[in-house]
This record gives C-alpha cells, sequence and structure tokens, in this order.
C-alpha cells in the first residue's frame, strides 16, 4: 500500500539527516571522492539538487529532465560550485520539491519518469527517499545502510527484487534476512539460490553499493547484478 503522506513525512525526515551531515563540508570535502566512481560528494550533491527537480517537473507534467546530456551536464556544472553555493541550491531544490510533493493532486494518476518509465504520482515521494537515502551513504561521511530507517531498507529491497524479477541475465534467487522479510527474484527457469544475510546486506547488494561478499549463499559468492 502506498501511502504518499507517509513518504513524503519520510523524505523531510532523510533530507534533514542529510543536511545536518553535509551543512558542515567545506569546499575540499566536497571536492573529495564520493563511493560512486568518477563522482566527487559535489558530484552527489549536485545530482540530488538536480533530481530533485526533476521530480517537480514529474509531478507538474513536464518531461524529468530536457535530455540526458542536459542532466550530467547540469551535474557536472553544480558539482564545480562552491560549498556555500551548492548547498544552498541542495536545501531550495529540496524545499521546492517537498512544496510540489505537499500540493493538492490526483495521486492516483500516472506520471512519466526517465526513459520512458511510468509510475503512480503516489510513489514519487519513495522514489525520492530511495535517492536520498543511499546518496547519503554514497557520501562515504559516517552514514551507513545499517543507519537507515528499517521500513525503507525493507520496503526498497522489496522494489528492487521486483526489478529483477525475470531479468534475463539475472539467475532465480529466494532471499532471506531472517526475522524481516523473504523474496523472490530472478529468472524462473531452475532451482533457486537461496541468498541469506541482514537486511542492509541484501539492500546494499541488490542497489549496487556491496558486492555481497557479506552474505550467504550456500558457500559462493552471489552473482554480481547488472546495473539498474
Amino acid at each position: 500500500m502506498i501511502d504518499h503522506a507517509q513518504d513524503l513525512q519520510a523524505v523531510r525526515e532523510a533530507t534533514a539527516r542529510l543536511l545536518a551531515t553535509v551543512t558542515p563540508l567545506d569546499n575540499a570535502a566536497l571536492s573529495a571522492p564520493s563511493r560512486l566512481p568518477g563522482w566527487t560528494r559535489g558530484h552527489v550533491l549536485a545530482h540530488l539538487a538536480r533530481n530533485a527537480d526533476a521530480l517537480v517537473n514529474v509531478l507538474a507534467g513536464r518531461p524529468m529532465y530536457p535530455s540526458a546530456e542536459a542532466r550530467d551536464a547540469d551535474i557536472e556544472r553544480d558539482a564545480q560550485l562552491p560549498a556555500a553555493e551548492l548547498l544552498a541550491g541542495l536545501r531550495a531544490a529540496a524545499d521546492r520539491f517537498l512544496e510540489q510533493a505537499a500540493t493538492p493532486a490526483d495521486w492516483n494518476r500516472t506520471v512519466t519518469l526517465r526513459n520512458g518509465v511510468t509510475d503512480s504520482a503516489a510513489r514519487v515521494p519513495f522514489r525520492r527517499l530511495a535517492e536520498v537515502e543511499l546518496h547519503h551513504v554514497d557520501l562515504g561521511l559516517g552514514y551507513e545502510l545499517e543507519d537507515v530507517p528499517a521500513d525503507f531498507t525493507l520496503r526498497y529491497t522489496a522494489f528492487l527484487a521486483d526489478r529483477f524479477s525475470g531479468h534475463p541475465d539475472v539467475p532465480p534467487m529466494e532471499l532471506d534476512a531472517p526475522g524481516a522479510g523473504h523474496w523472490r527474484t530472478g529468472g524462473t527457469e531452475g532451482d533457486p539460490l537461496k541468498v541469506t544475510g541482514t537486511p542492509a546486506a541484501l539492500l546494499g547488494w541488490l542497489a549496487g553499493r556491496r558486492d555481497g561478499a557479506e552474505l550467504d549463499a550456500g558457500g559462493v559468492r552471489p552473482p554480481a547484478l547488472p546495473a539498474l
């Protein structure tokens, strides 16, 4: 069940945690590498700012980005901004998203995201929540997947398991977080590989943030998953 208002409140709280982490950062800290290959922390924060505005566009019925090239160019441009300017822009963009997402609307309507992907408008706050939570971790500033709220971890694990369900390059698998959740994903032919671990470890592997070394897959390393 999608609860737009609840998800929006979760975005507010996640944004507050993110801003508390990044507000003290100076130019040197923002120019340091993030955990995402080829991106500095400045790139991560520039992406989060531009993603907020892109989701405002989605909710307003406009294209999410003018083009893939424009998206990448905007991130590269803003990643070079002085810390004070980049952080002010991130706060302003986050506020614009929260304001747009709190405006009364038909939340059952279908909206269009990148690459022609469609979804319910009610799920947009959850998509923003995923951006904020995962990229907070990507900054490498002490906020880890184990710190992410448990309800989000389980919901996003279910979301990713569904994304990989039926994928031709993913073997059939049963994912188990003892005492927390169980999911089926991947292909449908053959016996499923049983993969067990903590919720954070499963999410990190599914989301491409960890290599699966923490997981138990019957003595083998869980497969590398294709990019989302």
